[in-house]
């Protein structure tokens, strides 16, 4: 699956947006991408799953590696299909008063391995909550995933990390943000509230 074929299926599906949005991490951006919408076909969510799943065995030592896990709510999709491709447990973590953690009676032990795979990547900081909420419980992170990568590369998770699709998109701190300043009103279309 090339680049310019992610992209494709992203505009097919709806799920590449111009304007003017707000995302999760805060910042403003002219691009969103709704990666639920890319994923809505059980089909194209195994395709990507498999896809992600190719990129790992190759690119990072998966050796004793036993569960996969995804922040919610983004990430619980592709998780899922990169689980079931890998032949390996699922697991996420959620949010609760603010703050990721692991929840529904998942457990991980000590030391056991685990890839962490998300949606889309902007700062990283979803990833590395997700990490940081499973390695206060004993899990070694070996490694990271995701369908898109915004950032283009500079997100640092602190992991050997993959991504299918790498977008050079411009970000804005909402203080600093042009489209902001030309007047044009910012919209959420994300899961999770502002500030949160």
């Amino acid at each position: 699956m090339t680049q310019d074929e992610i992209l494709e299926h992203f505009r097919r599906t709806n799920a590449l947006l111009d304007g003017h949005f707000v995302l999760s991490s805060g910042l403003h951006s002219p691009t969103y991408l709704q990666c639920a919408l890319a994923l809505q076909d059980p089909s194209d969510a195994q395709r990507f799953g498999r896809e992600i799943a190719q990129r790992l065995r190759s690119e990072v030592s998966l050796d004793g590696v036993f569960t996969v896990a995804s922040p919610a709510i983004g990430g619980l999709i592709i998780g899922f299909a990169v689980a079931e491709a890998l032949g390996l447990r699922f697991i996420w973590t959620e949010r609760q008063n603010g703050e990721m953690t692991l929840r529904r009676g998942f457990q991980v032990r000590r030391g056991e391995k685990v890839v962490v795979v998300e949606d889309v990547i902007t700062t990283g900081g979803s990833t590395r909550e997700c990490m940081g909420a499973l390695e206060q419980h004993g899990a070694e992170i070996v490694g990271a995933a995701s369908i898109v990568d915004r950032s283009a590369g500079p997100a640092d998770v602190g992991v050997p990390r993959i991504a299918l699709l790498s977008l050079d998109v411009p970000t804005y701190d909402a203080s600093n943000c042009p489209l902001c300043a030309d007047g044009s009103q910012a919209v959420k279309p994300g899961s999770r509230t502002l500030g949160k």
